[in-house]
């Protein structure tokens, strides 16, 4: 059996340009979805806008520094819309649709600007909506209910191995990879695109919630089937990558 670094090599070396399989863009196949569908738009939850939200803390390095990984809350505390439209926008939310060249700007960057992640969110504290799972509909800055049955929310804890900062946290974030939007361009170099993407993705969270009093704990530690299966991702195409949960911070005594 191969030990650990002989499979990380191997998955490794099979993204170097020159193991490369021919990208789909060169072979003049079909162009990638750069939107996320709406499967109700009746059904859509408009987030505030946020473009005048000013947070607490707007000093950059002060935020930098006090970033922490936090996996304790103040359960007593409910998010407000407002400040969920803050984070979700400063993530993952579209500052500008390139129609002519079929892309989207946003607050992050992303390899050739393709932003293969799908936003979904668990609801557990936030004021105004009902708890369960929600999907971000980035261009539209707004919610579509994924699941609200109590069952779902359930799996949800259970799909991160029932870590206890995703059952008292206010949300966790869930992003999915929608490969081909990276891979059409950069075939399996996009591997590694999609992992960087995550970070730079996360890492907006961080700041974004240390600068309104609220701590994140990034999460990789996920049951991959269990997570797949719970927001309908084929595993090929659309799986699973990285996951965050986000609560209000404990006053210090």
């Amino acid at each position: 059996m191969e030990d650990a670094h002989d499979l990380i090599s191997r998955m490794h070396q099979a993204s170097y340009h020159e193991n490369q399989p021919v990208s789909a863009e060169k072979q003049e196949k079909p162009f990638p979805q750069y939107l996320d569908n709406v499967s109700n738009e009746s059904g859509l939850i408009f987030l505030p806008d946020c473009s005048g939200f000013i947070p607490q803390h707007n000093d950059l390095l002060d935020v930098i520094i006090k970033r922490r990984s936090l996996r304790r809350y103040d359960e007593s505390v409910e998010m407000s819309l407002e400040e969920l439209s803050y984070l979700l926008k400063y993530t993952q939310g579209v500052r500008e649709i390139d129609e002519k060249r079929s892309l989207t700007i946003r607050f992050v960057p992303s390899a050739g600007s393709r932003h293969p992640f799908e936003t979904f969110v668990l609801v557990q504290r936030v004021a105004g909506l009902t708890q369960g799972l929600y999907r971000y509909i980035a261009q539209r800055h707004a919610l579509e209910v994924f699941d609200l049955a109590f069952e779902a929310i359930q799996k949800a804890h259970e799909s991160v191995y029932k870590q206890k900062q995703v059952i008292t946290s206010a949300v966790t974030f869930f992003w999915a990879a929608n490969v081909y939007r990276t891979s059409w361009r950069y075939s399996t170099r996009a591997y590694r695109y999609m992992n960087l993407d995550a970070g730079h993705v996360c890492q907006n969270l961080y700041l974004c919630a240390e600068s309104i009093d609220y701590g994140v704990c990034a999460i990789a530690a996920f049951d991959d089937h269990l997570t797949n299966q719970l927001f309908n991702l084929d595993e090929v195409k659309r799986f699973m990558v990285y996951a965050a949960s986000v609560g209000k911070k404990i006053p210090q005594a």
